[in-house]
């Protein structure tokens, strides 16, 4: 079934459209790649599909239902901020996330925290940028959501990092979810994705299969991206 649907989405900033009529189907049961330049629209799409973002105009639909507090429940959002207090420690985070959200398994978070490796003794305030990105991935990937959507979770952190991010979000992915991670890294997620969209201007620029893209234009989707936004 589509996880997301949105048709002629529009957003708006003092009168500059963040999103232009974009429109856009992904079908549950894959990970899918959203990429583009800067000033492209994905934290604005990945706000409005979370139900976090209001005063847009269009169509979308996020598993039949219009985002909001009802999807909500059905919805892992990873901002490209951090959202946890830096007086927090892993437990204090793994605890409020416990409250806010029936489908938060913390057992599964403190497995991810003790993969990741990271201090449980320390504020988020004494803890390295990787370490932060980790707890909040960590988090994340814990809800026992549809659909995820991650936005640049790995950014900011070494190459090293990178890869063990990745893992940790892949380990135990539920395969009928829909997975969405906004980034620029795209030659370091490359290796995970089913699918590819390509945003500029506020509008899907190219959107398809990764094996179809490469077949296609005889390369991967980093050097893909580098064809069609410099052409």
């Amino acid at each position: 079934m589509n996880a997301i649907e949105v048709r002629h989405l529009t957003k708006r900033y003092r009168g500059r459209p963040a999103l232009d009529e974009l429109s856009l189907r992904l079908e549950t049961g894959q990970i899918v790649g959203l990429v583009g330049d800067n000033g492209s629209g994905k934290t604005t799409l990945l706000k409005i599909l979370a139900g976090v973002l209001a005063d847009w105009t269009g169509k979308a639909t996020l598993l039949g239902r219009v985002p909001g507090p009802e999807t909500k429940a059905l919805v892992s959002f990873l901002p490209d901020a951090s959202f946890l207090a830096d007086s927090s420690t892993c437990e204090r985070a793994v605890n409020q996330y416990r409250l806010f959200f029936e489908d938060f398994e913390a057992e599964r978070a403190w497995e991810m925290i003790r993969f990741f490796k990271l201090p449980e003794d320390r504020s988020l305030k004494e803890m390295s940028k990787g370490m932060r990105e980790k707890l909040q991935v960590a988090l994340a990937m814990s809800r026992n959501a549809r659909v995820y959507l991650l936005d640049e979770p790995i950014s900011g952190v070494d190459p090293a990092s990178r890869e063990v991010i990745l893992r940790g979000i892949l380990d135990g992915l539920d395969p009928e979810s829909l997975l969405l991670i906004s980034t620029h890294l795209i030659h370091d997620v490359e290796p995970v994705l089913d699918s590819a969209v390509f945003l500029h201007e506020g509008r899907v620029l190219l959107q398809g299969e990764a094996d179809v893209l490469r077949e296609e234009y005889g390369c991967g989707l980093d050097a893909i991206f580098r064809k069609v936004y410099n052409s």
